[in-house]
């Protein structure tokens, strides 16, 4: 990637913003099973922890002062805590709030690693697919456990669609299985892709700003730089987007575990 990008003139790696590095090495844990696992503490360790304490510092603020008439700090934790109940509300239904702290923590911290991830030389978390397919692997399993927990071997039924012809049911089973296991995928696919292209291209579009201002050539890197603005903020739209996105999805993959709606 080095190459390519010195070689077509702008000079840098657009990707080395997704290296991950050891901040603190620690020894080798050895786990049965899995062999030898690395847990030395990265940087993208400290940018997950940065949002945990920000995301739990932010509504520890927010809820500190009940005020009648809310300030802006409070006015924001209160529209959080509202919009997500109503998205679960909506999406679940009543029984679905007994996983709003869950659902709410999810949000947050998906939220507060985008908008950290706009932070120039900071890290993106969410721009790594290991780190989204976690975060879905957890919601897919905890989704299937509570669907067996709640209808037991019923819980199947989940694949098969009602009002079907009998000759068309092994096909449409074997179709509902596959779209069902790759709900994890497709879910961390489209955090993780929308999160590093976009920072992708702010990269290159800097690259080009840089390059051109350093040449002399500052008229030229009016264009670059203005489409720039313009991407950082259309990020932002898609940093909150996107965690409303994985949380919505976690809703209705709740509910069809619930309700078993199909």
């Amino acid at each position: 990637m080095a190459e390519a990008g010195t070689k077509s003139g702008l000079g840098f790696d657009p990707m080395h913003q997704f290296e991950v590095s050891t901040l603190v090495e620690l020894p080798m844990l050895q786990l049965p099973y899995f062999g030898a696992v690395d847990v030395s503490f990265t940087n993208a360790s400290l940018w997950m922890v940065l949002a945990v304490s920000l995301a739990s510092l932010f509504m520890m603020t927010a809820s500190s002062r009940s005020a009648l008439v809310p300030g802006r700090l409070q006015l924001l934790g209160e529209m959080s805590y509202t919009f997500i109940a109503n998205m679960i509300r909506q999406n679940v239904g009543t029984e679905g709030m007994r996983y709003f702290p869950f659902i709410f923590s999810l949000f947050m911290f998906i939220l507060f690693c985008n908008l950290l991830g706009m932070i120039p030389y900071s890290f993106t978390v969410t721009s790594h697919l290991i780190v989204t397919f976690a975060m879905a692997a957890f919601v897919f399993l905890m989704v299937t456990f509570i669907g067996f927990m709640r209808h037991g071997i019923g819980f199947l039924k989940i694949f098969v669609p009602s009002g079907i012809p009998l000759v068309l049911l092994p096909l449409l089973v074997v179709i509902e299985l596959i779209s069902y296991l790759t709900r994890p995928v497709s879910l961390s696919v489209r955090l993780f892709g929308n999160m590093m292209a976009g920072h992708t291209m702010l990269k290159v579009f800097g690259g080009f700003v840089v390059g051109l201002s350093t040449a002399g050539l500052i008229p030229l890197a009016i264009a670059p730089f203005a489409l720039m603005v313009a991407f950082t903020g259309l990020e932002l739209l898609i940093a909150a987007l996107q965690a409303y996105v994985f949380t919505i999805l976690t809703c209705i993959y709740l509910n069809d575990a619930i309700h078993m709606n199909h």
